[in-house]
């Protein structure tokens, strides 16, 4: 059957479904930038946003304003339409990934059975975005910063694909709703502590968040890759940096967090409202761990990933299989 003589029913279903997913989605990101202000004004004693709107709340829309307002400037040496493009690649990969992601049982566009390799592969391809801006902007300090990036995601992704196959080992399954499922008795960040956290640092590195945020280090390369970017293309990295937070929030709630399980029964009714709040909860730790840690080096970023998170993540997932093995519970084909 082709495209065509799809029901337009289903289509509009599917339109609204998308819909209620990525405008809550695209206000998120919108209040996290305004949540990011407030907690570092509130580790560094300021007040942060408070004129626009009660609290400051309008500010991000005012933001919003200003950006669209603003001109597009494309350097005369710029390659344009990969100038262009890679800012929309890299919001996009951050909305599309959200596709697979089960907000609560049977709340999911696309319960696939193999969502944690369709997540892995969307999360490796936000490299492209960054690499393509770096080249196509003809300017050695964005292209600096997008080698940066390039080496720094794919050295964090090794470590990161490592812990994921250790959950996939005790979960049993690919299928992020049975990888919740799994954890109806104890979460996995419980039993697997050491790969909790090894995955929570791999997703700041992963984002280009402080203190791994080497690609952007204003101090020796400006801004990074998106240096020569302005008004909406600019906003669109912006976003796209924080859709990506929101989706490693995402992902370490479903992987080691339980999902939209409640904690001690609490209230179980009420399952998207904790998987919001898990993801809060991981923003915050964003948020405070920029607030507090300096910038790493560049070898240090580099040395940590293969010299300490590689050998670890090998490790507990040997271990991990070990045991599983030795309890007769290890998923092994007939």
């Amino acid at each position: 059957m082709s495209f065509w003589d799809t029901d337009p029913g289903h289509l509009i279903l599917v339109l609204a479904e998308a819909l209620a997913l990525l405008v809550p989605l695209l206000i998120g990101v919108a209040y996290l930038t305004y949540a990011e202000r407030k907690v570092l004004a509130a580790i560094q004693m300021r007040r942060g946003p408070n004129v626009v709107g009660p609290f400051g709340l309008m500010q991000p829309f005012a933001d919003a304003l200003k950006m669209i307002m603003k001109e597009t400037v494309i350097p005369s040496g710029a390659n344009r339409a990969l100038f262009l493009f890679a800012p929309m690649l890299t919001f996009g990969l951050a909305m599309i990934a959200w596709a697979v992601i089960p907000v609560n049982a049977g709340w999911a566009i696309a319960d696939i059975n193999v969502g944690v390799l369709y997540l892995f592969a969307i999360s490796s391809m936000g490299v492209y975005g960054i690499i393509i801006a770096g080249w196509a902007s003809n300017s050695k300090y964005a292209f600096l910063g997008a080698l940066r990036s390039a080496a720094q995601m794919v050295s964090y992704e090794v470590s990161m694909g490592f812990v994921i196959v250790s959950v996939l080992l005790v979960a049993g399954s690919l299928n992020l709703t049975a990888i919740v499922e799994a954890q109806r008795t104890v979460w996995f960040c419980i039993p697997l502590f050491p790969m909790f956290i090894i995955f929570f640092i791999s997703t700041l590195a992963e984002t280009n968040r402080s203190p791994f945020d080497l690609p952007e280090g204003e101090s020796e390369i400006v801004a990074g890759f998106f240096v020569e970017y302005s008004s909406m293309s600019f906003a669109l990295f912006f976003l796209g940096e924080y859709a990506n937070m929101m989706l490693m929030s995402g992902m370490t709630t479903i992987l080691f967090l339980g999902g939209w399980l409640a904690p001690f029964g609490i209230l179980p009714m009420l399952g998207p409202v904790w998987f919001v709040l898990k993801i809060c909860a991981c923003l915050f730790v964003f948020i405070w761990v920029r607030g507090t840690f300096p910038r790493y080096r560049y070898d240090q970023l580099m040395r940590l990933g293969w010299k300490v998170f590689l050998p670890a993540s090998l490790l507990w997932l040997v271990i991990t299989a070990g045991v599983l093995l030795a309890t007769g519970t290890l998923p092994v084909p007939a």
